[in-house]
């Protein structure tokens, strides 16, 4: 017999050899009929694998993200299979499961695949599927695997060949054969709908100068309603797309003289960075930050103190050279080396301390081509970065501090469904990682700590910290349902001491302080994005860049709009007019189509009583009311929106 602990800790005992589904069935009919996943000992395992000791057993249904990382590795496969039967020369490479679906890298030799074949491709799929072909593990020496896919399938073979003999595994289903390490559903019958969503270009490895594979990308479900709304939700995603919105609203564009990945903000764009810069510098403000300015290069020797250019180097831009005296300099890929070198440039007393640098720092990383979009993956952003110098002592309140400023961002920007993720290292790669074992269980209780006492809706994600230290990021959920890492804070033993950052204490001795690094914003550039989908471009009334529109019925109301203009301007209402000589109609679904909040419509009626009729955005008739009655509803729809930090 053997001793299985289950997630709420009672204990079942069973014979050796009873599998994950045996276990499910035991508990409930019910569950047994949706488990479609396990994970063993922290090891993710299939529900028909025996299992043969002591250990803990967690069970996943469809409604568990393990579970439909399962379901979307096995319809990789699936894809694959059918990929093999419509395209006989293909190569395959990887099929991994991702946020939301999954998609397999793939070399057609001379064919393409085009929208026009996914119909087919989605039927090959769903027959395949009906079938109900049960997922089969089994080890293979790496003599056979070598064999098996000799003279067809290089890009195999290269996988195999860093593959140690003794840990590489095939999983049949039907009659398809893939090299795998495991993780998959019961049976092909689970799945029940499927879509191709897109198909692009891929390099192998990675590497541009590899060949370019074609990468297919999908969905799956276990039913076809669930199908049928997620692709309801992909539309509205496309509605919502920040680069299209940020295109109507004149906010930003971009130009491939300037640069792929390189925003040019414009006037209205600027000018709503400008407010969120500002809204944040006054919380900043009263939590004790001071601003600082650094420089957009720094040398070379700058990174490779901190530790960045070891571990970021090749995602850094090339060095620039002095002319004459041969300085190796880079464009800046983060803040804080600077920051370092701002707090070294004082001796600081325990009585000094924490000190608190806060700048809106432009930082430059390369990404390829192919990973750019939009403001979400760019090459030059700028980061709400600050770094908090303090003693070890008031690390821990220095830390809750900026967990309550994060959260006051998230409630003035409607971002309300967020789950917080301790992110924690690896103790299996530790050569990924600075500093000593001590000082990091020191920094991940201290996160751990906090979370819990600021009562955060917390997960766990080991092997997810930065390489100087363990983080807290929240993930926050927008208005489709979809999750974006957005605010992170982090605890840091590590730079201090490669900067040699010191303090003189009460005992008259020379300290090392802790740091903390954070970001509510994460980048302008990447939470303006967020922002833009998540609201669909209708800013909170303190942000948008338009918040009323002045429009007269005719040419002779002009004057009379442009008093009404005047009024507003006076009282600090971010309004403009449009007296051209148009139709009311076109007037009224031009400025909807802009996301106007509000539209003052003027004409002989509310001339004669100096009073304004007023529309709200999306259709509702405030009536005729004076001008002050309006700033007044102005005013308070602000307050209720963004309250003081």
């Amino acid at each position: 017999m053997i001793q299985i602990t289950l997630p709420d800790g009672s204990i079942k005992s069973v014979e050796t050899g009873t599998t994950s589904m045996d276990v499910a069935k035991s508990i409930s009919e019910g569950l047994a009929r949706n488990v479609i996943s396990a994970k063993f000992n922290d090891t993710v395992v299939e529900t028909k694998t025996p299992l043969t000791t002591d250990g803990t057993l967690i069970l996943y249904t469809w409604n568990d993200d393990e579970g439909k990382k399962a379901f979307w590795h096995s319809s990789a496969h699936i894809l694959a299979q059918a990929i093999e039967a419509l395209y006989p020369n293909a190569k395959l490479w990887v099929g991994p499961a991702i946020d939301n679906g999954f998609y397999y890298d793939i070399d057609l030799g001379d064919e393409t695949i085009s929208d026009k074949d996914f119909k087919r491709i989605e039927d090959k799929m769903l027959e395949i599927a009906r079938g109900k072909h049960e997922f089969n593990m089994r080890d293979v020496s790496k003599l056979e695997a070598l064999a098996y896919y000799r003279d067809q399938n290089n890009y195999k073979l290269d996988l195999i060949g860093n593959l140690e003999d003794g840990t590489i595994t095939f999983c049949d289903h039907d009659t398809f054969t893939d090299l795998c390490r495991g993780g998959h559903i019961p049976n092909t019958g689970i799945i029940k709908a499927v879509k191709i969503l897109s198909v692009a270009g891929a390099y192998w490895k990675g590497d541009e100068s590899n060949k370019q594979l074609t990468r297919v990308y999908g969905i799956s479900f276990p039913k076809q309603k669930e199908l049928t709304h997620y692709l309801h939700l992909l539309e509205e995603a496309k509605k919502r797309d920040h680069r299209k919105l940020g295109k109507e609203l004149e906010l930003f564009t971009f130009s491939q003289k300037v640069g792929q990945g390189l925003p040019l903000w414009l006037p209205k764009g600027a000018a709503l960075r400008e407010r969120l810069e500002n809204f944040l510098k006054k919380a900043q403000k009263k939590a004790g930050y001071e601003m600082v300015i650094t420089p957009h290069i720094g040398q070379k020797e700058l990174y490779v103190t901190s530790g960045h250019y070891e571990k970021y180097g090749e995602d850094s831009f090339q060095s620039i050279l002095t002319p004459k005296d041969g300085e190796e300099f880079l464009l800046k890929p983060m803040n804080c080396p600077h920051h370092c070198e701002i707090y070294n440039s004082f001796q600081w007393s325990y009585k000094d301390l924490p000190k608190r640098f806060a700048e809106f720092g432009t930082v430059y990383r390369y990404e390829q081509s192919g990973e750019l979009h939009g403001l979400t993956r760019v090459r030059g952003f700028t980061q709400d970065d600050a770094h908090i110098f303090c003693m070890p002592d008031q690390l821990d309140e220095e830390f809750k501090n900026v967990i309550d400023l994060v959260l006051y961002v998230f409630g003035s920007l409607g971002f309300e469904n967020f789950t917080a993720q301790v992110s924690l290292r690896d103790p299996a790669t530790p050569e990924k990682y600075i500093g000593s074992d001590e000082n990091w269980e020191k920094a991940e209780s201290a996160i751990l700590n906090a979370a819990k006492d600021k009562n955060l809706n917390f997960v766990v994600e080991t092997g997810e910290a930065a390489f100087y230290g363990p983080k807290l990021d929240f993930m926050v959920k927008d208005a489709l349902g979809r999750q974006w890492q957005l605010g992170t804070i982090q605890v840091d033993y590590n730079l201090p001491e490669r900067f040699d950052l010191t303090y003189k204490g009460s005992d008259n001795e020379l300290h090392r302080p802790v740091m903390i690094h954070r970001a509510p914003f994460g980048s302008m550039e990447r939470f303006i994005a967020i922002l833009l989908e998540h609201t669909a471009g209708n800013f909170p009334l303190w942000l948008v860049p338009d918040q009323v529109i002045v429009l007269s019925i005719s040419e002779k109301y002009e004057k009379y709009a442009k008093k009404v203009l005047n009024s507003l301007e006076n009282d600090e209402i971010r309004a403009l007019i449009d007296n051209r000589n148009e139709t009311m109609g076109k007037k009224i679904r031009e400025a909807e189509m802009k996301k106007i909040p509000y539209m003052i419509i003027v004409g002989e009626n509310e001339e004669q009583e100096g009073k304004i009729s007023v529309r709200q955005h999306g259709g509702e008739d405030l009536g005729m009311i004076t001008v002050q009655e309006f700033t007044d509803i102005l005013n308070k729809e602000v307050k209720s929106t963004l309250k003081e930090f």
